[in-house]
């Protein structure tokens, strides 16, 4: 009875064992839908007809501070951070003006000899009135910088700026300076960039909308 018992139970396990697996079930990849096209939006800041800086053939912004000396990029510098402590305003105005006042006396020697040496490239390379030149290139500068399109992101960049300088040795007053003047720059040219593809009609990604967030009440799971 009990080598029937078992041997039924044997029979029952290959004929289990025997079965072929449930066949494997394909999952097509998910694949994003493609994005949708809207023309490029009009910056914060921007006015139709405005003019900005043409490019040059290198795709870059043609803007003041394009192959600078290294005394130009630190004059340039100073000019940025001298304009930024004017026109930001809001809780860090008075730490700003303290910071820049306390570079021009840090660096005063560094400031000195920069702007000496970007008088004598102008003096050599500028026929005719080489002032004139230097002065109008000084306003040119000075008005780029002054421009309220982009000041929010520019006072960021000068508060970063004038923090990071206090201390800083002489001798790294020119590499300071160009490291740091694309970055005081880079809210025009963003500016500029995105004015171009509103004025160009250019199409870009609409801004896809964020996916629902799952709130789970842990009190009514409890």
């Amino acid at each position: 009875m009990h080598r029937y018992a078992l041997s039924a139970f044997a029979l029952a396990l290959l004929a289990g064992c025997g079965k072929a697996p449930p066949p494997a079930v394909a999952v097509a990849p998910t694949v994003p839908p493609p994005p949708v096209l809207i023309p490029a939006p009009m910056p914060a800041g921007a006015r139709a007809g405005m003019m900005i800086p043409p490019r040059r053939t290198d795709g870059t912004w043609a803007t003041p501070n394009r192959d600078l000396s290294a005394a130009g990029t630190i004059w340039h510098l100073r000019a940025a951070l001298n304009v930024a402590a004017l026109a930001c305003r809001g809780p860090r105005e008075a730490t700003m003006v303290a910071q820049y006042n306390a570079l021009l006396a840090e660096q005063k020697t560094g400031l000195a000899a920069a702007e000496a040496t970007l008088a004598n490239e102008f003096r050599a390379t500028v026929s005719g009135d080489w002032r004139d030149r230097y002065d109008d290139d000084m306003t040119r500068l000075y008005n780029f910088f002054a421009q309220d399109m982009a000041r929010d992101g520019f006072c960021r960049a000068a508060e970063a700026t004038l923090t990071d300088a206090q201390g800083l040795p002489a001798e790294r007053l020119a590499p300071f300076a160009a490291e740091r003047l694309p970055g005081l720059e880079r809210p025009f040219t963003n500016f500029f960039t995105a004015y171009d593809r509103w004025r160009s009609g250019m199409l870009v990604p609409a801004p896809r909308a964020a996916p629902p967030v799952l709130r789970v009440d842990i009190a009514a799971l409890g």
